[in-house]
């Protein structure tokens, strides 16, 4: 009874904001295209630069000369942690709206740039070791940024109508109380895509590293 009332709230969500959900997914696919776009503007110095440090980050996976694994986990959680917290805020300071949907398209843009690189770079081997190194942990954390950008878009406009259009609504309260609970929720899969970053990926990837 539980699990169908939770996918029933799940499901409503969705439907209400299906047109922000489409949005912003489109607006996060815009930052991957223009990242690998940028990639062949590189200048061939910039390229054999950046590919130079790349190759020195390869053999220390290889080596296990690499941070451990605590502490790959520990810079993992806190970079996205300060990522979604930032997030939050924006939603709640309704001037920030504009800033969330520029964050996620540097997301976007990151990713895109990464897997773009390495493929122009490394070509079939490129692919597969962005496919290790960047869709294991982005498996989660792409979906959670694009859910949590939503919902503070979302609450950002309930709350732009509310100051400046003067429309009625639902209380506040209840509404903010959800919305941090989104947040909390968040957090503990950023816990579950950390581990996957720390843990699984560096093995991943010293293995296709040492098979290339």
């Amino acid at each position: 009874m539980r699990k169908k009332m939770y996918q029933n709230v799940i499901a409503t969500h969705f439907r209400e904001h299906s047109s922000i959900y489409l949005f912003v997914i489109v607006l996060f696919l815009m930052g991957v295209i223009f990242g690998a776009i940028v990639v062949n503007s590189l200048s061939l110095t910039q390229k054999e630069d950046l590919f130079f440090y790349l190759s020195q980050f390869f053999s220390q996976v290889s080596n296990e000369e690499v941070a451990t694994t605590k502490d790959l986990f520990k810079q993992s959680l806190f970079h996205n942690m300060k990522f979604i917290g930032l997030m939050c805020i924006l939603g709640i300071s309704i001037i920030g709206l504009p800033i969330i949907l520029i964050l996620l398209f540097m997301k976007g843009m990151v990713v895109g740039f990464t897997v773009g690189f390495l493929v122009n770079q490394m070509e079939w081997k490129g692919f597969l070791l962005s496919f290790v190194s960047v869709l294991p942990q982005n498996l989660i954390i792409i979906p959670i940024f694009i859910i949590s950008a939503t919902i503070a878009v979302s609450f950002s406009l309930k709350m732009i109508s509310r100051q400046f259009m003067k429309k009625l609504g639902p209380p506040v309260m209840p509404l903010f109380g959800k919305y941090m609970i989104s947040f909390a929720l968040a957090l503990v899969f950023l816990c579950l895509a950390a581990g996957i970053e720390a843990f699984l990926s560096p093995a991943l990837m010293k293995s296709v590293i040492n098979s290339l």
